[in-house]
């Protein structure tokens, strides 16, 4: 004979989801439909504001380097971002370039060499760098980092002038774009230091320990397991920081001197980023001059969009590490 238990619990018709999963299900579909629909809204915008000075330059705005969007008698319209969109990239690249080998030696020391008190207490140091605004960062570097810098710059006109890169002569400044790219750095060094931290700390302990007893020194185990581990987490915290970079405005208008050409020496005055001189221009621009700035912005908007993409693909083209 045999009995039932009378606790059984009915069955979920099969179709039929719960109403919890339901609502979960659709308020994180809205969620990420309302990022596309901001996307697009910001998108628009900038174009629509954007035409009416675009239709009326007389030079190519992509090519040229001037800047004359206001009518004035006898000349044209002629206006164009491609030198703002040159230092916009240099000063980005050249912060990432400084920021990221550094952001992953402190997110290494802090997870795996650090005692416990003092990884906590890096930590905390590191996060409070990001919580400082960007105006005490160009005031700090156009007061005092400029001045101390001085004597570095003369050190590599002197042994590397022969580089394209470092020729001379220095300015008498300091308010060079390598000042305004070491600037950078220490802005965007802890967004990737965090993104590098969290991502070393979930490494498999079990990837940790084969390599171990396998016979690996500590600094073995990190390149055979941590770091391959960690790469798609260090290349998205990278492309946040440089997407922080390539935005930032308060203090690249601060340290560089306002000047729309394109030269490649670092360590001379000149050129300037497309958000330092929508910061610098606006305030004194009118009719067909806000509509030109707000076409740079589209092309600032256009350059961040198509790093974050080239980001998300490098990462995603990377194979899982697993167990």
């Amino acid at each position: 004979m045999t009995t039932t238990d009378s606790s059984e619990t009915a069955e979920v018709p099969k179709g039929r989801r719960r109403l919890g999963d339901v609502v979960f299900a659709n308020s994180a579909r809205g969620a990420g439909l309302l990022i596309l629909a901001i996307l697009a809204g910001v998108a628009i915008f900038l174009i629509v504001q954007s035409f009416s000075s675009l239709s009326a330059n007389e030079a190519n705005f992509l090519t040229t380097t001037e800047w004359s969007p206001e009518v004035e008698p006898g000349n044209g319209v002629r206006f164009g971002v491609l030198a703002l969109a040159f230092g916009t990239v240099l000063a980005a690249v050249i912060a990432l370039l400084l920021a990221t080998p550094i952001a992953i030696g402190i997110a290494l020391f802090i997870v795996y060499y650090a005692p416990r008190r003092l990884a906590a207490l890096l930590g905390y140091i590191v996060d409070l760098l990001a919580a400082i605004p960007s105006v005490v960062y160009g005031l700090w570097g156009l007061v005092y980092l400029v001045d101390q810098l001085q004597p570095f710059y003369r050190f590599l006109e002197t042994y590397l002038g022969w580089i394209p890169l470092f020729a001379g002569p220095v300015s008498p400044t300091g308010r060079t774009m390598l000042s305004a790219g070491i600037v950078l750095a220490v802005m965007i060094l802890p967004i990737i230091t965090a993104m590098s931290r969290d991502v070393f700390a979930q490494v498999p302990q079990s990837h940790r320990e084969a390599a171990l007893a396998l016979g690996a020194t500590r600094w073995e185990m990190i390149r055979t397991s941590v770091l391959p581990f960690g790469r798609p987490g260090v290349i998205g915290g990278a492309m946040l920081g440089m997407g922080r970079a390539l935005g930032e405005t308060m203090a690249v208008a601060m340290i560089l001197s306002p000047s729309l050409v394109i030269e490649p020496f670092l360590l001379q005055s000149g050129n300037q980023t497309i958000a330092a001189h929508i910061a610098l221009q606006y305030p004194e621009a009118n009719g067909e001059g806000v509509s030109a700035l707000i076409a740079a912005g589209l092309v600032l908007f256009a350059i961040t969009l198509a790093v974050n993409m080239a980001a998300r693909f490098v990462v995603s083209r990377r194979k899982e590490f697993t167990e």
